[in-house]
């Protein structure tokens, strides 16, 4: 069985790493370099760089400061915001990213999932998807969770599969920053239905609920920002205490 994975997020806005709750309220939680390092440091398999303004403000991701947090790293590494073109990917992948996320442009520009694969492989093409649970429907959401569209989550995951992704990263905006939990229904939905790894993000706020993303929610890693930051979950120990609970993992 292959070993389940915890992955700190930074999120960026204006060079610093911010946190917020149902992704509005932002509070400052560091310098993302020095964040980078000490993740790195104290057991995260991975980790995810967010740009998060970067798509609104119709602006590039910070290549430079993904040179800079790369160089601190041992562990593979994700960026996103707004990633636009295959010129983008080739600019961070030669910063030191192992793999890039894309969310609003993949919507807008589908084909784009398509030519990332081809040209850099599937392993490196993650699809970030927001979503909120409208009147029992999950609704794909874009730009930081600002613009709504019609979009089915289930639906738009599926396509994004078939058309290359190498994982899907699914966001559940209602549980964004709540601490109450992942959204497990929809989580263990999505990994019935595609053949590819799914990162459970949003909700996280103790231990339980990382055992419970990946037993009920049949999550393949499980991405968090604020209880790692704000050091509320020491990564070593909630990694020790899952895998006593029987859920396979690198400690």
């Amino acid at each position: 069985m292959l070993t389940k994975r915890i992955i700190p997020c930074l999120d960026i806005k204006n060079g610093r790493t911010v946190k917020g709750v149902n992704f509005v309220d932002l509070r400052d939680a560091g310098d993302p370099v020095e964040l980078a390092a000490a993740y790195a440091e104290k057991g995260a398999d991975e980790l995810v760089f967010l740009d998060i303004s970067a798509t609104e403000e119709k602006r590039k991701t910070l290549a430079k400061l993904v040179l800079d947090v790369a160089e601190q790293l041992n562990i593979p590494f994700t960026v996103g915001g707004g990633i636009s073109s295959v010129e983008d990917v080739d600019i961070l992948l030669k910063n030191g990213a192992d793999k890039v996320s894309i969310n609003s442009s993949a919507v807008k520009n589908p084909d784009l999932i398509n030519q990332l694969s081809d040209k850099f492989g599937s392993q490196c093409v993650v699809v970030a998807i927001d979503a909120k649970n409208i009147d029992g429907k999950w609704k794909v959401h874009l730009v930081g969770g600002k613009v709504p569209t019609n979009l089915d989550l289930f639906e738009w995951a599926k396509e994004v599969e078939q058309r290359g992704a190498g994982e899907i990263l699914f966001t559940s905006m209602d549980h964004d920053g709540t601490k109450n939990g992942f959204a497990n229904e929809a989580l263990a939905r999505l990994s019935e239905e595609l053949n590819i790894p799914i990162i459970a993000s949003g909700g996280a706020g103790n231990i339980q609920h990382f055992q419970d993303t990946f037993q009920k929610g049949k999550a393949d890693a499980a991405l968090a920002a604020s209880v790692f930051h704000f050091k509320e979950i020491e990564i070593l120990q909630l990694k020790k205490e899952l895998k006593s609970a029987g859920i396979p993992m690198r400690v």
